[in-house]
């Protein structure tokens, strides 16, 4: 099943994800950083769950950010079939918890946010934003504790939970489910994914300057910067990996305009940004034919 919107990480999580190679971060926003990268690791192993075990006639929306009344919901995976709305909310915990009291506990006893008031909110939202579309079809949400290591004793059969132990069968029963989509399905989705916020809250960002942060091109694929330039290839001492040189500065380019959405872009700049590029011709070669010529002679800069 390929999903109709596919999953990427959040403007949020890409800065945080930079922010943390090039300073060090205030411990708060750390923990923000390692949450966000926990939970996304989570909803790709439920989204390979999805395209590997869905053959049914559904449309796959992952990763929406919605509006309705003034208020924001998530939803981390919704599955639109002909009669039948699914909407998922994945917890990627590990280690043994119990179930007391509507909440959830670790073992130590720190009560974690629970799930199902989450869960209540966006299916409380969801449901009245596609009245508003005129498109009132039921919903059937879940929570995925997507994570084979977690273990919730006490765990109340009454509770839409979903463990990576009955996920099979659960899918098995989702592709014996009746479902034809029609044009309004496919509108319905469109609607969805237009209407997909992808700003994110400044709030959540520390403070940095351009200064303050470590320059140099980062690994693609373990985030250090033990790189080195051998012909056209940039290739990491660490891990191994290896990149396209051109690649690594159109990589390392669009960090930058991510970062520091108001700085100019000039071969100068990128040249101290990359640090390992000796060439500034090399720099310019691949902005010139990767951007827009602002400028000429000593004024050029890029768009």
């Amino acid at each position: 099943m390929v999903p109709y919107k596919k999953r990427e990480k959040s403007q949020l999580h890409k800065t945080l994800e930079l922010l943390d190679a090039r300073m060090e971060l205030p411990d708060d926003k750390k923990r923000y950083y390692h949450a966000l990268k926990k939970g996304y690791e989570g909803e790709r192993m439920f989204d390979r769950f999805l395209e590997q075990s869905l053959h049914n006639d559904c449309y796959v929306l992952n990763d929406l950010l919605l509006q309705h009344n003034n208020t924001t919901f998530q939803i981390d995976n919704l599955l639109i079939f002909s009669e039948l709305v699914y909407p998922f909310e994945v917890k990627n915990f590990d280690g043994d918890y119990y179930y007391e009291n509507e909440q959830i506990f670790s073992k130590s006893g720190l009560e974690l946010v629970n799930p199902l008031n989450q869960l209540s909110k966006t299916e409380s939202l969801l449901r009245k934003l596609l009245q508003s579309l005129n498109f009132p079809l039921p919903l059937s949400p879940k929570i995925v504790f997507i994570n084979p290591e977690f273990t919730l004793y006490q765990a109340p059969l009454d509770k839409p939970f979903l463990f990576h132990s009955q996920l099979h069968r659960f899918f098995k029963q989702l592709n014996e489910q009746p479902s034809h989509l029609t044009e309004k399905h496919k509108w319905l989705a469109n609607k969805l994914i237009s209407l997909h916020i992808s700003d994110y809250p400044v709030q959540q960002l520390p403070k940095y300057r351009y200064d303050e942060l470590r320059k140099g091109i980062i690994c693609e694929n373990c985030s250090s910067f033990a790189l080195e330039i051998v012909g056209q290839k940039c290739v990491c001492r660490e891990c191994k990996h290896v990149e396209v040189v051109r690649d690594a500065i159109l990589r390392s380019v669009w960090e930058y305009k991510l970062l520091f959405p108001d700085r100019v872009i000039t071969t100068a700049n990128i040249h101290e940004w990359c640090q390992i590029i000796e060439s500034r011709r090399r720099i310019k070669r691949v902005l010139d034919e990767n951007f827009e010529i602002v400028g000429s002679n000593r004024w050029i800069s890029y768009k």
